[in-house]
C-alpha cells in the first residue's frame, strides 16, 4: 500500500551541524514530521557554509531536507515552557549537544518523559553520557581518532588518515536514526519509551572491521594497508592511463578469472597465490602484477576486459561525487534528487538509499528557512499572531 513508513511520527529535532541533522533528515525521508528547533537569529551553525553569497549553505540544504523550522531559546524560562508544550505532542526528542547540556537547562530525559512518557529521547554526543570522557568536546576527526578508524586508514609508510566526507559524523547519524526507529518500534509494542545515549566514539569503534576481536583472539595487530585488504589479494586501486580503477577478488574462483583475463593463467596455480592466506601474505607482489597490467591500458579497456562482459570480476573506475551526479545507475535508483528552489533555481540532494516498496516521497522536498514555521507550529499550541510577535520581540523565538 502506498504511503510513508513513519507517517504520523513527530520529531522535535534540536540537533545541529552534521551527524544529528543527517539522522533526522533520514527520518523525514521516511515520512516523519521533523520540527527543527534552532537558535533565534543565527540558527544551526551549518547554515553558514558553502553557498552562493547571501544563501543558506548547500550542505545545510542537503542534511535538513524535508523538515520544518522553528526558533526557540530553551535557555529562557519562557523557552523551556514552550518546549515542554511541544513535547506534549512529540514522539521523539533528539539532540546532539555535549552530554549533559540539555539536562543543565532543566530539560533532561526524566523531565521530558515525566511530561510525555511515550516520548523517545535520543542523544548523540562525542563520548556519551557515561565514562571518564563524558561531556568532552568532539568533532568528526576526533571520533575517527578515538574510535580506531584513523589508525586503520592510510598507507603503511604514511600518517593516519581521516576517512573522507565526515565519515564518523554520518556513521553516528545512521546509528542515531536506527536507535530512534528501534525505540519507536518497542514503544508501540510495549507502551514504554526508552532513552538512547549514543557516543560517536562508540559508533566509529563498532565499524572497525572486527580488528579488536581479531587482536584479542589471535594477537594480530591492525595496520594501515592503503587501498589493499589485510586478508585477501588482489584488492586495490590501480592507476590506468586515464584514471584509477578498483579491482577486488575475494574468492579463488574470481582470482582464476582475473588471471585468465590478464593473460597470466599460471598465477592461479602458483603456490604463492593459491589461497586467500598466501595471497594476503604476498599482496604487494600480486597487486603489483595487476597494477602493471592496468597501467598499460585505459579505464575503458580495463572495464571491458574485467567487467561483466569480460572476466566478470568486481571492478569499477574510481569516480568522484561530482561525476556521480550524472551516473546512470544512481539516477535510475532515484539517488540524485533535483528540486526547484525559490532562490537557487535547482538544488541537487543525495537520495535516501532505503528503497522501500510503495514508499511515497517525503512531504516537503526542500530544507526550511530559519523559523519559517514559527507561526504554524506555535499556532498549533494556541498562540495567536500577537503572542508569537511578543515572543519574537523578547528573543524567546
Amino acid at each position: 500500500m502506498p504511503g510513508r513508513v513513519l507517517d504520523g511520527i513527530r520529531v522535535l529535532d534540536l540537533t545541529r551541524v552534521v551527524a544529528g541533522p543527517f539522522a533526522t533528515a533520514t527520518l523525514a525521508d521516511l515520512g516523519a514530521e521533523v520540527i527543527k528547533v534552532e537558535r533565534p537569529g543565527t540558527g544551526d551553525d551549518y547554515r553558514y557554509g558553502p553557498s552562493r553569497k547571501g544563501e543558506t549553505s548547500l550542505s545545510f540544504q542537503n542534511t535538513n531536507r524535508g523538515k520544518r523550522s522553528i526558533t526557540l531559546d530553551v535557555r529562557t524560562e519562557a523557552g523551556r515552557e514552550l518546549f515542554l508544550r511541544l513535547v506534549d505532542g512529540a514522539d521523539v526528542v533528539v539532540e546532539n549537544f555535549r552530554a549533559g547540556w540539555l539536562a543543565s537547562q532543566g530539560l533532561g530525559p526524566p523531565v521530558i518523559q515525566a511530561r510525555n512518557p511515550r516520548c523517545v529521547v535520543a542523544a548523540l554526543s562525542g563520548f556519551g553520557a557515561t565514562g571518564p570522557r563524558a561531556g568532552q568536546a568532539s568533532y568528526d576527526i576526533v571520533a575517527q581518532a578515538t574510535g580506531g578508524l584513523m589508525a586503520l586508514t592510510g598507507f603503511a609508510d604514511g600518517p593516519p588518515v581521516r576517512g573522507g566526507g565526515a565519515l564518523a559524523d554520518f556513521v553516528g547519524g545512521l546509528y542515531l536514526a536506527l536507535g530512534i526507529v528501534s525505540a519507536l518500534f518497542e514503544r508501540d509494542r510495549t507502551g514504554r519509551a526508552r532513552c538512547l545515549d549514543l557516543s560517536n566514539q562508540d559508533a566509529v569503534f563498532a565499524i572497525t572491521d572486527s580488528a579488536a576481536t581479531i587482536y584479542s583472539d589471535l594477537g594480530v595487530h591492525s595496520h594501515r594497508v592503503g587501498n589493499q585488504h589485510p586478508f585477501t589479494a588482489p584488492y586495490d586501486a590501480h592507476a590506468a592511463k586515464d584514471g584509477w580503477v578498483a579491482v577486488a577478488t575475494a574468492s579463488n574462483k574470481l582470482f582464476r578469472q582475473l588471471c585468465d583475463a590478464i593473460g597470466r593463467p599460471e598465477l592461479a596455480s602458483d603456490e604463492r597465490y593459491r589461497s586467500h592466506r598466501v595471497r594476503s601474505e604476498n599482496r604487494a607482489e600480486i597487486n603489483g602484477i595487476v597494477s602493471e597490467w592496468i597501467g598499460q591500458r585505459t579505464c575503458e579497456e580495463v572495464l571491458r576486459a574485467l567487467g561483466p562482459d569480460g572476466a566478470d570480476v568486481p571492478v569499477a573506475r574510481v569516480a568522484s561525487p561530482e561525476e556521480l551526479v550524472d551516473d546512470p545507475q544512481l539516477n535510475a535508483r532515484g539517488m540524485i534528487e533535483r528540486h526547484p528552489h525559490p532562490t537557487l533555481g535547482e538544488v541537487v540532494f543525495h537520495g535516501n538509499p532505503l528503497q522501500l516498496s510503495g514508499h511515497e516521497p517525503r512531504t516537503r522536498p526542500l530544507a526550511p528557512g530559519l523559523g519559517a514555521d514559527n507561526d504554524a507550529v506555535y499556532g498549533e499550541l494556541g498562540l495567536d499572531a500577537a503572542a508569537v510577535a511578543e515572543l519574537r520581540e523578547k528573543g524567546v523565538i
